[in-house]
């Protein structure tokens, strides 16, 4: 019998809060400046006799994290300095939370935190031609990080948690969390062990840039670790940080897994103790959490009935989503709002796709489009070919369809003489037809929109056919 193995998963995420200034100087806060070590200062190069001022911007967005997690936000809480020496880290030890976080616990995405505490972000290094380049413009920037409790059991649920987060720190507005830009970093802790009462020796992966690689990494442990104790070497599984190649789509040992007391952690004494009720008015902070992304997809599917697709497509892009919601006002029925969306997030995305620069139309002219397919004055393709015209020049879709005679036509007298004609003109159809092939009157029904160019009403043409061929 094949030996069963258990996966135990917890994240660490840190995430760049998007502070004007860096967390304990008045530098820019500027992830866009190019120019090496430019946003710079005394104080965040710690030349001796500088003393550092906390951010309270950065402390607020940290506290309103933790509000819109459901966790615990501290009364009293400090900061402390972690020790260690390497090149970007200009004071020898790091600025940071152990014993007293801002926030302790909380849930998100089926997945309990632990806690939600504020550091400072270290410089960045390149290592080219030989040589290795410290650019201290990060150094000081303010760093919130998250650590999850051991719960997490599979890739998907480690995607879904580190995707949900990124979109509750965007509604809060505290961070842009672009992965790409290394504003948002997921780190991976990992074990895997044969029995599913006990944690096997954890590992925790480092260097991902995606959601994709944390999957991938996580997968490469996993099946790392179990291939080990499958050949009875799980000795060698051993707690250490590891890095992640995207290129070779694989992990590295990179150092021994520190411990707590390895940092020789202690109270930072140049910086004052908080009480956060004091600084912060509490009630006033939990007015500013929007509604969260949970929240808005229940309401969308309350409210509107449209599909799970196009709300995860509103709720992740939170300006489609308004926009949406703007057309949604104009049409107020649950049938034409339907159908908004889908002409939403099929058309016009694909729209956007083939061409970024195009813009969505004012929701009046949109909701104007919609109405004009739902009540027939236009059929589907006149409404695509007048939405792929009102994305770049912003127009009535009525006064389009009007001047291009691309409106419906509806008039059983008319469209009964053009259909007679058809019927005429294709005597071989139309015993195809009579002789049980019903197929064949969608070939009429064609010809007959082709005479009209596109403006006949398809469901009218049938009913007529169908009467005059009985």
């Amino acid at each position: 019998m094949e030996k069963k193995y258990y996966t135990t998963i917890g994240l660490e995420i840190h995430a760049e809060l998007n502070t004007l200034s860096k967390m304990f100087c008045g530098c820019k806060n500027d992830p866009e400046e190019e120019r090496p070590n430019y946003n710079i200062c005394p104080v965040c190069m710690a030349h001796p006799g500088t003393l550092p001022v906390p951010n309270k911007k950065a402390m607020e967005s940290v506290v309103r994290v933790g509000m819109a997690l459901g966790g615990e936000v501290a009364d009293f809480t400090e900061f402390d300095r972690k020790n260690y020496f390497y090149p970007d880290i200009p004071k020898a030890y790091q600025i940071s939370q152990l014993k007293y976080p801002i926030v302790k616990g909380g849930k998100l995405a089926g997945v309990d935190v632990t806690r939600v505490h504020l550091e400072e972000d270290t410089a960045t290094s390149s290592h080219k031609a030989g040589a290795s380049l410290v650019n201290f413009n990060r150094a000081g920037v303010p760093l919130m990080e998250l650590v999850t409790e051991p719960v997490i059991h599979d890739t998907d649920t480690l995607v879904k948690f580190a995707k949900e987060l990124q979109l509750v720190l965007r509604y809060l507005g505290v961070s842009d969390a672009n992965m790409e830009k290394g504003q948002m970093r997921v780190e991976v802790n990992i074990s895997v062990s044969p029995d599913k009462d006990k944690l096997g020796v954890p590992v925790e992966v480092k260097n991902i840039a995606s959601f994709r690689s944390a999957e991938k990494a996580a997968l490469f442990e996993e099946k790392r670790m179990i291939a080990l104790w499958e050949e009875g070497k799980e000795s060698e599984i051993v707690k250490e940080t590891r890095g992640w190649d995207d290129d070779k789509n694989k992990t590295f040992s990179q150092r021994t897994k520190e411990t707590a007391e390895d940092y020789r952690y202690l109270p930072d004494p140049d910086l004052s103790k908080f009480y956060l009720s004091k600084v912060f008015d509490m009630d006033a902070l939990k007015n500013t959490i929007p509604e969260l992304p949970e929240d808005k997809r229940v309401r969308y599917a309350n409210d509107y009935g449209i599909k799970a697709e196009d709300i995860e497509s509103y709720v992740t892009d939170i300006e489609l989503g308004g926009y949406f919601e703007n057309v949604a006002k104009i049409l107020n029925n649950k049938d034409a709002i339907k159908t908004a969306s889908n002409y939403i997030t099929s058309d016009y995305l694909g729209l956007k796709k083939a061409n970024v620069n195009i813009k969505l139309p004012s929701a009046e002219n949109f909701a104007e489009l919609i109405s004009m397919a739902v009540e027939g004055n236009i059929n589907s393709r006149s409404a695509k070919d007048i939405l792929a015209m009102i994305v770049t020049l912003d127009a009535s879709p009525m006064k389009i369809a009007t001047e291009k005679d691309m409106l419906q036509k509806n008039d059983e007298g008319a469209l009964k003489a053009m259909v007679e004609m058809v019927i005429d003109r294709n005597p071989e159809v139309v015993a195809t037809f009579k002789g049980g092939k019903d197929n064949a009157l969608m070939s009429l029904v064609g010809q007959i929109m082709k005479e009209s160019k596109g403006s006949a009403n398809p469901a009218m043409v049938q009913k007529l056919l169908r009467e005059l061929l009985a």
